[in-house]
């Protein structure tokens, strides 16, 4: 069989076409396996792209309490932020929070998931090649990671009512939500920790309010203590000078220089004079003046202090 040298090019050229037609699917499947859903994209049932979301996902530091809180306050707020649909107007508002949506996967793995949308959007900002009229859903997913730490993944997406297109959000209206939830939280975060410092003030403004009140007690104490010493001391220098101390019998007495009658007399004593006990015998005692001096009286002429 004779073969031309034109034959034999078209040949070669459709071998290399189809090499190169090859070449081009195995791309495309490969571009596409990197883009199919792993389970935590968006897609909207009906719609005529599936468009997976890169998803927005933060981690930090927050009780699940706190961030919980923090993040009903993002959906309460009635506001799609990082998007709009009028450029006079730059804030969206109107949305409402949802149990679920179809515009997403239902969701299958842990965490919490909440859903706001805003019906009625009109080309809605930072969504890829939106147009005409359509839904906007935001999905959050807030998952906790213990030891004080959690994660959030949001995800937005707007389709259109008429032509079920699904457009992906650019990640401006993910990066603007997570912002708000992120004030919220670390507002919510200083009011606690305010209240603790508070707290923590009020606690110490009472040790040391308990610690005066405890010292005083303890010095009251003391000064309870010393005053009942000083009356005890005081009664026991009063039973002593009972027991030392006498008083000249009326109507007087001689001091006599030795305990004999016939002894020289020292000086006379007026009755009621007191005198300091110094030495005790059977009918004599040595005495002491109050002026210093020194002699004998007979026990008769003396007796107790009143």
């Amino acid at each position: 069989m004779h073969v031309t040298r034109g034959e034999m090019r078209k040949s070669a050229f459709a071998n290399a076409s189809c090499v190169l037609q090859m070449h081009v699917v195995v791309r495309l499947v490969f571009l596409l396996l990197a883009c199919l859903p792993m389970g935590s994209g968006f897609v909207a049932k009906g719609a005529k792209d599936q468009v997976v979301s890169p998803g927005f996902v933060k981690e930090f530091e927050a009780t699940q309490e706190d961030a919980l809180l923090a993040l009903h306050e993002v959906l309460e707020d009635q506001v799609i932020h990082g998007t709009y649909i009028f450029d006079k107007q730059t804030t969206l508002t109107g949305a409402v929070v949802v149990e679920s949506t179809p515009l997403f996967e239902p969701w299958k793995g842990p965490g919490h998931v909440f859903y706001k949308i805003r019906k009625d959007a009109i080309a809605p900002r930072h969504f890829l090649d939106s147009g005409d009229q359509g839904t906007i859903a935001v999905r959050y997913i807030l998952t906790d990671l213990n030891f004080g730490r959690a994660r959030l993944r949001i995800d937005a997406v707007y389709v259109e009512a008429a032509h079920r297109t699904l457009h992906p959000s650019d990640l401006t209206v993910e990066a603007s939500e997570y912002k708000v939830f992120q004030d919220n939280l670390q507002a919510i975060q200083f009011a606690e920790q305010e209240a603790a410092d508070a707290k923590r003030r009020r606690d110490s403004a009472d040790l040391v309010q308990q610690t005066q009140i405890r010292q005083r007690e303890d010095e009251t104490t003391r000064l309870a203590n010393a005053q009942s010493s000083a009356k005890d001391l005081q009664e026991r220098v009063t039973a002593m000078r009972h027991e030392v101390e006498r008083r000249v019998k009326s109507p007087g007495a001689d001091l006599k220089s030795a305990p004999f009658r016939a002894a020289a007399n020292v000086k006379p004593l007026a009755a009621y004079t007191e005198v300091v006990i110094v030495i005790i015998t059977q009918h004599w005692f040595g005495v002491e003046t109050p002026e210093g001096q020194r002699g004998w009286l007979p026990a008769e002429q003396l007796e107790s202090l009143p």
